[in-house]
């Protein structure tokens, strides 16, 4: 006999209890709740979840899992298809209904179309709903009718028409404050069942520089607002500060969503003057750059794999391995590329500055694919999204919407100086040149010998020599540009 009212609730990147629609409605249903999360990497195609997100994912669903016990029903951790899964976990509950948070990717559209076409016959009740997103894709669009290619047109657009979506959609949900649980729990696997973190020692030191799970979200938040974001526009640039928010791997693993988000910067900004009002609204903009990249993976779903401008598939890359595990391991004899790579393996985490800066030097001192460097963010960085990976990547490489000038090369030197100008961000993660003076640290082949001797640097031993010249590299990734206008 059906149990009436029964929902399952697959979690997936929602994994928080407030501003959660999903979980809200299947509560305000007035009977059990079944949060199930269900571990198939598989289904995500060739965009599998890598290395670092699954230690964050560990970590995060076990904060979420005692949430759920204090909440009356817990968690229910399941490996296996996702359609299996469900079908299944409703037999043991005798479930009427299943709700989902959607996710945008563009293998896990396709899934989600089948899952839910597969459970409406079964005849339950199927239900999605918007908790990552502000504006969901296909609800904006150009007075063409086509989707956005350059960001400040679509922020206008979506500034202008903040208040067209329903109700809902625009103010956060509380969490439940419990849940009621069926009488017949279905099995749970383990959590360590699911193998997620990593063998190695690898991610050892990833907690002390950030801390998986809704409380540790909204604690980061509420501290970006008491210390960071009055100083963000003028701080987010430099690395040797803390000026940035941290909340990326939050928001990707739907620990915290984007209208909690706006909604404590509305508070903020009302709470006080002009200089309030600026600050908050400039942080809302990169919550839509967020957006806007969403936007693009859904409308062009080739991206992950393709360049957006198709001329840049005849773009004559290099193929040298040596060169890119240089990269890859922080050894190009450039101290802020270095630095940045660096503090990526340790930390699982880059500032965002730097990012660009090692994507520039990645594509266009080395003319490597940018592929290469997105796969190689995709399994070290903790927050790595594949609509923001694959913007920044491809606005990096001049290839993608809204894309820097392909002729727009980073000097990896002047851009140490400009954004480290003492030196303390490459003295943190590449120590070995600790001891030069701010003078020369971003220029450790340029210095004196008596300067290097004094701060115990000899360059190809201690620190590698440059990898390339910048000035001919920037004159190789010119001529290659050419080609493609031949």
């Amino acid at each position: 006999m059906t149990t009436p009212l029964t929902t399952v609730v697959w979690l997936r990147l929602d994994l928080r209890l407030a501003d959660n629609p999903a979980l809200h409605l299947a509560a305000e249903r007035g009977g059990p709740v079944v949060p199930l999360f269900i571990w198939s990497p598989e289904e995500e195609g060739v965009w599998q979840p890598g290395a670092a997100t699954r230690w964050w994912l560990h970590h995060s669903l076990a904060e979420l899992s005692e949430r759920f016990a204090k909440l009356g029903s817990p968690l229910i951790i399941r490996r296996g298809a996702a359609l299996e899964v469900l079908q299944s976990v409703v037999r043991a509950t005798g479930a009427d209904a299943v709700y989902w948070n959607r996710r945008y990717e563009p293998e896990l559209i396709a899934r989600d179309k089948l899952v839910k076409a597969a459970l409406v016959a079964d005849g339950l009740q199927v239900q999605s709903f918007n908790s990552a997103l502000l504006r969901e894709p296909w609800t904006i669009a150009t007075k063409q009718g086509k989707p956005y290619q350059v960001f400040t047109p679509f922020w206008r657009a979506c500034v202008a028409s903040a208040n067209e979506a329903p109700e809902r959609e625009q103010e956060p949900v509380d969490a439940p404050r419990q849940l009621a649980s069926p009488s017949h729990l279905p099995k749970s696997d383990t959590l360590t069942s699911l193998g997620l973190l990593p063998k190695l020692s690898w991610a050892d030191e990833f907690p002390k520089f950030a801390r998986p799970g809704e409380l540790h979200a909204l604690k980061r938040l509420q501290e970006f607002l008491a210390d960071g974001v009055l100083e963000y526009d003028h701080e987010r640039d430099r690395p040797d500060h803390l000026g940035v928010s941290r909340l990326s791997p939050h928001l990707h693993f739907g620990e915290l969503g984007p209208r909690q988000i706006r909604e404590a910067l509305q508070l903020y900004a009302h709470a006080g003057d002009a200089r309030r009002k600026k600050a908050a609204e400039g942080f809302l903009r990169q919550i839509y750059w967020r957006e806007f990249a969403h936007h693009l993976l859904y409308h062009f779903p080739h991206t992950p794999e393709q360049p957006l401008r198709d001329e840049f598939a005849r773009f004559p890359w290099l193929k040298n391995y040596k060169q890119l595990s240089a990269w890859q391991q922080g050894r190009t004899g450039y101290p802020i590329v270095d630095a940045g790579m660096r503090q990526l393996w340790r930390t699982g985490w880059m500032h965002n500055r730097v990012r660009m800066i090692v994507a520039s030097f990645l594509v266009k001192d080395l003319l490597l694919p940018w592929h290469e460097g997105a796969r190689w963010f995709w399994d070290t960085l903790v927050d790595a999204d594949l609509a923001n990976n694959t913007l920044g990547w491809q606005w990096t490489a001049g290839c993608g919407a809204d894309a820097a000038p392909y002729f727009r090369v980073f000097n990896p030197t002047s851009q140490g100086e400009k954004f480290d100008p003492v030196g303390d961000y490459v003295r943190r993660y590449v120590p070995e040149l600790a001891k030069l003076p701010a003078k020369w640290i971003h220029r450790p082949a340029e210095a004196p010998r008596e300067v290097l001797e004094a701060a115990g640097v000899t360059l190809g031993e201690t620190y590698p020599s440059p990898l390339v010249d910048h000035a001919e590299a920037r004159e190789a990734a010119l001529a290659a540009l050419q080609t493609l206008r031949k």
